[in-house]
């Protein structure tokens, strides 16, 4: 773990604090719930199960405009207009990085997005505090990211329960063995493996293939970070993985369209 690494997270952590305190001064939490119309939780989990070993890898495909490992990727970019493309092209979800100090997000796509697309949305950000879910379900989205890095047991544990409460899937990232068993000891039953270590950036596929074998057949195995190629698509095909998560290979790419059908005719094998 880089000294650099530790930076970071702690950093994120706590700007993503100061900007939910302004937040709730601005809108306190019971306004929002009064905004929301609680629906069954499970539609973005539904989503993204692949249904069996014969059958395609699904689509998490995301928007982002930077990323603190590449910097800008695609700093003008509409958020709708990608949506739409991403559920044309036979995406099961869309994900929405809305954090704005590191990855020039928006919490508002998650309202423009939302009328014009049908598939689920998961709202991508670094959730600190319960307010996070409480907004997330006011904008219309059907899930949100908790990080393992950040959170103890106990936190993911009640944030799992709270978001279920809201009508929201709670996808719950991990990195190594230690963060997903804390996961799945506090009962989550949708797990994101980022191949991507946090603390060093450093980017290994051989992250996901090594813990997909730990995940049990009842919970929903989403691969994430540097899937950008078919063979990726290929080994993943193999594994017990439900779903990927590709972002950055269509921020980067000249024709979004023609890479997401080559990816996802990958997916279909």
């Amino acid at each position: 773990m880089s000294p650099a690494g530790i930076d970071f997270l702690v950093r994120i952590a706590a700007d993503r604090r100061r900007r939910v305190e302004a937040m709730m001064l601005q809108v306190p939490g019971h306004v929002l719930r009064d905004r929301i119309t609680v629906r069954p939780a499970g539609r973005l989990e539904y989503a993204l199960r692949r249904g069996g070993a014969d059958r395609p890898l699904r689509m998490l495909c995301e928007v982002k405009r930077a990323s603190p490992s590449h910097g800008e990727l695609h700093p003008n970019l509409d958020p709708v207009p990608m949506a739409q493309l991403y559920e044309r092209g036979g995406a099961a979800a869309v994900s929405l990085v809305t954090e704005p100090d590191h990855f020039m997000g928006e919490p508002e796509w998650v309202d423009a997005v939302r009328p014009h697309v049908a598939i689920p949305i998961l709202m991508k950000d670094f959730v600190v505090d319960s307010y996070q879910l409480l907004d997330a379900a006011a904008r219309g989205a059907d899930g949100v990211l908790l990080l393992a890095a950040l959170l103890s047991a106990t936190q993911i544990q009640r944030l799992v329960i709270e978001a279920k409460l809201l009508g929201l899937d709670a996808l719950v990232e991990v990195h190594d063995q230690n963060e997903l068993a804390r996961a799945l000891k506090s009962g989550a039953t949708l797990i994101g493996v980022n191949n991507r270590d946090l603390h060093s950036f450093e980017v290994d596929l051989n992250t996901s293939i090594k813990l997909m074998p730990r995940i049990p057949v009842g919970v929903t195995a989403v691969a994430e970070s540097g899937l950008s190629a078919p063979e990726h698509l290929a080994r993943l095909r193999a594994t017990r993985c439900d779903a990927v998560l590709m972002g950055e290979v269509f921020m980067t790419s000249a024709d979004p369209a023609a890479t997401l059908a080559l990816l996802a005719a990958a997916a279909r094998g």
